[in-house]
Formats: structure tokens, sequence, C-alpha cells
């Protein structure tokens, strides 16, 4: 289990929700891009449904899709 892989997911959804309460999921998927994720969050991020997110649904849609690829261990999950 990795306290920095934990802390960046969440640093990531804090930062991507800074400054507004929805986001598009190509908005989700460029600031990813640039947040400098690990491979398998990147993958995570692009299988996204094409939809609007609050920062409550796009944890429960990353939350969801880390316990399903078995990485909640590695990941934690977000808030």
């Amino acid at each position: 289990m990795s306290t920095e892989d934990r802390e960046l997911l969440q640093r990531f959804l804090d930062s991507l929700f800074r400054d507004r309460k929805t986001v598009k999921r190509l908005d989700v998927v460029l600031f990813a891009q640039t947040y400098d994720l690990p491979e398998i969050l990147l993958g995570i991020v692009n299988n996204l449904p094409p939809v609007s997110y609050t920062r409550q649904r796009l944890a429960d849609q990353l939350n969801s899709a880390i316990i399903g690829h078995g990485l909640s261990r590695r990941f934690g999950t977000v808030d």
C-alpha cells in the first residue's frame, strides 16, 4: 500500500474541483494527463463515461473502477 499513491489521487480530485462544481469527462481526461497520474489510473480515467461530473459523482465512479480493478489496496478510495 502506497501512501503517496493514495494522496496523489486525492490531490488530483482536490485540484480538479478547486474552482468548479462540475466537470466534463474531457476535462477530467486532459487534467489527468497533465497531472502525471500513474498509467493504470489514466486507463481508468480514459474509460469514464462521457457525462458531466460533480465531485461526488466522479469520486463514486473512480472508487467503483478502482475497487473493480482490485486496486483499492494501492490507491484506496477518494471523496
